[in-house]
C-alpha cells in the first residue's frame, strides 16, 4: 500500500485570491495527485481540486460596516482553524493575500508547529514596516510578486522569493489591431481609456473627475473616442459620447492610445499592455489623512514603485479634477510627443522587471520545498 499524500490547508479570503489560489490548487494537484488539498476559499479553488471546507463569501466584505459585521464570523473560523492545526491535521498551510486575517491564521499554524507559506505578500513595507516583525515570526516562507519586496523581507530574515506576477499567467494581452478593430475605431482615432476601479466606493469618488475630464478633452478634440472598462452592476452617471463597456476590460487596455487609471493593479495591467497613463487615486478625507502619516515609500502606483522611479504621473486627492487629469494625459495621446516616449521606456523597464509567467508553479515548487523538510 502506498504512503497517504500530504494534507494541505489553502486559504484564500476574496476573489482574487480564490483566483490565485485555483492556479496553485491546479499546480499542487498535478505534482502531488495523492495529497489532501482543503481550503476556505471559493467556486475556482473548487472546481482545481480543492475540497472547500469554509467558503469565503460568507465572510467576504466591503466597507467598513459590512467588515465589522463579518467580525464573528472570522472569530469563529480562527478557532476552528487553530484546532485543526492544533490536531496536526495538516501538513502544510499556504494562505494567499488576505492579511489581516492571515496573519492570525499563520500564527496558529506556526504554534501548532505546521509550515507556513504566504503568497502575496501584505503591503508592510508601505503601511506598517514595524508588524512585518511579527509576520516573519509566523511565516517559513514568502512567495512575493513584486520584485523589490524579497528585499525587503529578507532582510527580517524571512525566506521570501520573488515568484513573478500572477497577471502574467493569464497570457498575452489582446493585440491591439483586433481589439480597435472590436470596438470598430477607425485608422488614426486617438482613443482615451478611463478605468476608475471595480469598487463601489472608488466608482463614486473615481468616476465624475475621469468622466469630466474625458468630456474635456473630447470638446478640445484631443481624442475621437472614450472607453471606460466598467463593472457589471456600477452606475456611470451622464457617459454623454463616453462608450461604457461592461465586458472583459483587458481589450479596452490594448485599444487605448493612453488611459487614466486608479491607482492598484489596473496599472500593472496598462503597463503589460504598453498604455501610456496617468495613474490617480481620491479617498475619504480621514483616510487619506491617515495614509500620508502612515505611508513609508515615495509612491502610490505599483509602476513606479516597480521601476523605483517616476514612470507614470501620480494625482491624489484634491489633485484628482478634470482640469488636472486632461492636461496631464493629454500629451500621452500622441505617440511622438516626448513624454510618452519617455513613459513607454519606463514601461519596457517595467515588465522586464515582472519576470516572466509561472508564478503559481513556483509557488508549488516552495511547497515542495516546505513538505519534504518535515
Amino acid at each position: 500500500m502506498s504512503a497517504p499524500g500530504p494534507r494541505i490547508f489553502l486559504s484564500a479570503g476574496e476573489p482574487s485570491g480564490d483566483l490565485h489560489g485555483a492556479a496553485v490548487t491546479r499546480e499542487l494537484r498535478a505534482r502531488l495527485p495523492s495529497a489532501v488539498l482543503e481550503a476556505f476559499g471559493g467556486p475556482r479553488m473548487a472546481e482545481a481540486g480543492a475540497r472547500v471546507l469554509h467558503q469565503m463569501e460568507r465572510l467576504h466584505a466591503f466597507g467598513t460596516v459590512e467588515i465589522l459585521a463579518k467580525l464573528p464570523a472570522h472569530v469563529r473560523l480562527l478557532r476552528q482553524l487553530r484546532r485543526a492545526f492544533d490536531a496536526k491535521a495538516y501538513d502544510l498551510a499556504i494562505l494567499i493575500d488576505y492579511p489581516g486575517f492571515h496573519l492570525r491564521v499563520a500564527e496558529a499554524a506556526h504554534a501548532a508547529g505546521i509550515p507556513v507559506l504566504y503568497y502575496i505578500a501584505p503591503q508592510l513595507w508601505a503601511w506598517r514596516p514595524q508588524r512585518a516583525v511579527r509576520f516573519a515570526k509566523a511565516v517559513d516562507r514568502l512567495a512575493v510578486v513584486l520584485p523589490f519586496e524579497a528585499a525587503f523581507f529578507a532582510r527580517l530574515g524571512l525566506g521570501a522569493e520573488y515568484v513573478g506576477h500572477p497577471l502574467l499567467d493569464r497570457g498575452p494581452m489582446p493585440d491591439r489591431a483586433a481589439a480597435r478593430a472590436r470596438f470598430g475605431i477607425a485608422p488614426g482615432e486617438k482613443v482615451l481609456g478611463l478605468f476608475p476601479g471595480s469598487r463601489h466606493g472608488e466608482v463614486q469618488r473615481m468616476w465624475v473627475p475621469f468622466r469630466d475630464a474625458a468630456h474635456r478633452l473630447l470638446a478640445a478634440k484631443a481624442c475621437d473616442r472614450v472607453l471606460v472598462a466598467a463593472t457589471a452592476h456600477e452606475a456611470y452617471p451622464e457617459p454623454g459620447a463616453i462608450e461604457v463597456h461592461r465586458d472583459d476590460p483587458l481589450p479596452v487596455f490594448s485599444a487605448a492610445d493612453a488611459a487614466i487609471a486608479k491607482s492598484g493593479t489596473t496599472t500593472l495591467e496598462a503597463a503589460l499592455a504598453d498604455t501610456p497613463m496617468v495613474v490617480a487615486y481620491r479617498a475619504h478625507a480621514f483616510t487619506y489623512w491617515l495614509s500620508r502619516r502612515l505611508l513609508t515609500v515615495p509612491y502610490v502606483s505599483l509602476v513606479n514603485l516597480v521601476a523605483e522611479r517616476v514612470v507614470v504621473p501620480e494625482l491624489l486627492q484634491h489633485d484628482v479634477t478634470p482640469e488636472r487629469l486632461a492636461a496631464s494625459v493629454r500629451p500621452l495621446l500622441d505617440a511622438a510627443h516626448p513624454d510618452t516616449v519617455a513613459q513607454r521606456a519606463g514601461l519596457r523597464e517595467v515588465r522586464a522587471r515582472l519576470g516572466t509567467a509561472g508564478a503559481a508553479g513556483r509557488v508549488a515548487d516552495l511547497a515542495e520545498q516546505l513538505l519534504a523538510t518535515k
